[in-house]
């Protein structure tokens, strides 16, 4: 039997902004995954921190003709002015459950002293069990985790359900229908082998990790709580394609922030938000675009003669008087045309013939032209850029060129709206870890940290701000308060290390149990690279406001790390950075030599692109590409999509290859 279920969250800042709530999604996981497939979310629904708000939904679901089984509510809980969703559920309950109540605080309690902040409610209405829970997704999930098993035995009493069958068999019975008994408790840790290595090796090929048993054969076990004896032996997480998975980051990323930025040197990078008109004409006035002597043009074009000089003309601001038929103004380029001058003849089509008594400025010149057509060598007002006209479309990138900067500067803008450019944090994992530049001899066992400044160079060559967030040690506590004072401070985090299956690989535990963020990919089908893991967590910003930030868990391995943030967190960056289109450019080559193929999953493989001498574009490998080998990056531009397979590709294949950087002539 399926149970009916509503969630209802309370939060005025979620009424005017669905998108920015959480709570659903994540309490739905919760239903879908801790409720053993026992409840179907059949309503959701988010109003104001309004009393009548609030009764008036939960009556509509409880008081029909066909109740739903159970409401939960997100949202309202705490002491401040606005909380009062406990006050509005209690006066429609007609059965108090205290029992609920503190369960639910007893797992809070757990957690955090300021669970005793919290004021729960819970209870049945009709034929309808009704719980109040945080508005925080990660306490709204902690205490329906706390519940859920209890929950079936509830609902079906309160639905009407002969009670005296339902207890046959004693408590026992029902405890181990619910999944509560002895033998099944316990608390939920996901533990993995954490991998941080830095060796080297050669060869294009490598030994990789060797299995002597299929996965079919241990099956995964369904309790997180259970310690390293019973830890998961194979990923509880799908294997993903290397499409599947971007799709899902596509999906995921958050929407790009408009914000207003000044025209300067500062705004190189950055994306425009909006088109960008231009304010003047350019130029604004009639123009030379050569030095000469400005003209009047007469009707059959024939200025072969000698002519006075009346006036200068030069690009500094300045008055000049009407130019008559007959006469000639020195010009020159840039400055304004004289008024009534249709043309301008090259000074290398004239020559001096006199000049005034103190020899220092001309008197008459002798023109050498004929033919002459009005306009020549005249930028006539807004002949480069008319004024209203777009000069750059939403969307476009301010190169480093110069070129954007230019256009804008030309027409007067100051500042334009830009998609704000996301900062990015990076943090190593493991106890084994010490500083790249720690003085002395590493002791047995530990490894210089070669992924954070790598990974830093790399987001800032990106264009993005970094922010090094150090390193944090293999204990799920103090990976939480790293993790939580990483979100308060930058858009998005990357993490290296522990996504594996070790036990003390706590990074997936933590984001999804501790922040309450949602893992949507785990592991990928490529080489290097497969724990890769995406994740989202949604966090109040200074506003109040709740948004959405991702975090790349990467693996451990130097090259599988650089490997990965090219291939999965670079298209995050730009869709929130608003460029398009994201991710790395794809282009076709031809391999330059034979290249050994990965069985049984598609390998991202380190290359130098170059241009052959009959243009074609041909790839190099940088050697050996074992994951842990850093230096298969040095001097690697591209990276060679090559698939499975039980035979190499030979020299002279054509593949795509995506561009890390620019191509080798």
């Amino acid at each position: 039997m399926s149970l009916s279920t509503a969630i209802l969250v309370v939060s005025t800042t979620a009424a005017k902004d669905p998108q920015t709530d959480a709570s659903i999604g994540t309490l739905t996981d919760v239903f879908a995954g801790d409720g053993s497939s026992q409840f179907s979310v059949d309503e959701t629904s988010i109003v104001s921190d309004d009393l009548a708000q609030i009764q008036n939904q939960i009556m509509i679901w409880t008081d029909s003709p066909r109740p739903v089984n159970l409401i939960v509510t997100t949202g309202g809980t705490g002491f401040a002015v606005s909380d009062i969703t406990p006050e509005a559920v209690t006066p429609l309950l007609h059965k108090q459950a205290p029992g609920l109540v503190h369960g639910m605080l007893a797992s809070s309690l757990a957690v955090t002293p300021f669970a005793t902040m919290s004021r729960p409610v819970a209870g049945v209405r009709g034929k309808t069990v009704i719980l109040t829970l945080p508005g925080s997704p990660k306490g709204a999930k902690e205490n329906l985790q706390a519940v859920i098993k209890m929950l079936p035995h509830a609902c079906l009493q309160a639905a009407g359900a002969n009670s005296r069958a339902m207890h046959a068999g004693g408590t026992s019975r029902l405890e181990k229908e619910a999944g509560v008994a002895a033998s099944s408790s316990g608390g939920a840790r996901h533990h993995h082998h954490h991998h941080h290595g830095h060796g080297h090796g050669h060869g294009h090929g490598h030994a990789g990790p060797v299995r002597h048993t299929k996965p079919s054969e241990h099956p995964v076990s369904n309790d997180p709580s259970l310690g390293p004896s019973r830890r998961h032996r194979e990923s509880p997480f799908p294997m993903l394609s290397v499409d599947d998975a971007l799709d899902l980051i596509a999906q995921q990323s958050p929407v790009p922030e408009v914000v207003n930025a000044k025209v300067d040197c500062s705004l190189v990078g950055a994306v425009l938000a909006q088109d960008v008109t231009a304010r003047e004409n350019v130029p604004a006035f009639r123009a030379s675009i050569v030095d000469g002597y400005a003209v009047v043009v007469p009707q059959d074009g024939d200025l072969k003669a000698v002519f006075p000089v009346t006036a200068v003309s030069h690009a500094a601001p300045g008055e000049v008087g009407a130019l008559k038929r007959g006469e000639i103004a020195r010009i020159t380029t840039g400055a304004p045309l004289p008024p009534g001058a249709t043309a301008v003849i090259m000074v290398e089509d004239t020559k001096l013939v006199s000049m005034m008594e103190d020899g220092k400025e001309e008197k008459e010149v002798e023109i050498f032209a004929d033919n002459v057509r009005e306009g020549e060598n005249i930028r006539e007002v807004g002949s480069d850029i008319k004024q209203g006209a777009v000069i750059l479309r939403k969307g476009s990138r301010i190169s480093a060129v110069g070129g954007e900067i230019g256009q804008l500067a030309a027409v007067g803008v100051a500042d334009v709206q830009v998609y704000r450019r996301p900062v990015v944090g990076v943090l190593s994992t493991g106890d084994e870890i010490v500083e790249h530049n720690r003085p002395g001899d590493l002791q047995h066992g530990e490894v210089r940290d070669t992924n954070r400044p790598t990974l830093l160079s790399a987001v800032e060559g990106q264009g993005f701000e970094a922010v090094d967030l150090g390193i944090a040690r293999d204990r799920a506590g103090s990976l939480e308060e790293v993790l939580r004072a990483a979100l308060r401070q930058v858009d998005l985090v990357i993490t290296t290390g522990g996504v594996s299956m070790g036990e003390l690989d706590l990074l997936k535990p933590t984001i999804e149990r501790s922040l309450g963020g949602s893992i949507h990919f785990g592991r990928v089908n490529m080489k290097p690279g497969k724990p890769t893991t995406f994740a989202t967590v949604s966090v109040k910003n200074n506003a109040g406001d709740r948004v959405v930030k991702p975090i790349f868990s990467l693996p451990g391995n130097p090259a599988s790390a650089l490997v990965t943030f090219h291939l999965f967190v670079l298209p995050c960056l730009h869709r929130m950075s608003g460029l398009e289109p994201p991710g790395l450019p794809k282009v076709p080559v031809t391999l330059a030599h034979e290249f050994p193929l990965d069985k049984a999953r598609p390998e991202y493989h380190r290359a130098i692109v170059s241009v052959g001498t009959d243009g074609t574009l041909r790839a190099e490998s940088t050697g050996g590409q074992r994951s842990s080998r850093v230096g298969s990056m040095q001097g690697a531009n591209a990276l060679l999509c090559l698939p499975s397979g039980p035979e190499p590709l030979p020299k002279g294949s054509r593949i795509d290859a995506l561009l890390m950087d620019t191509i080798r002539t």
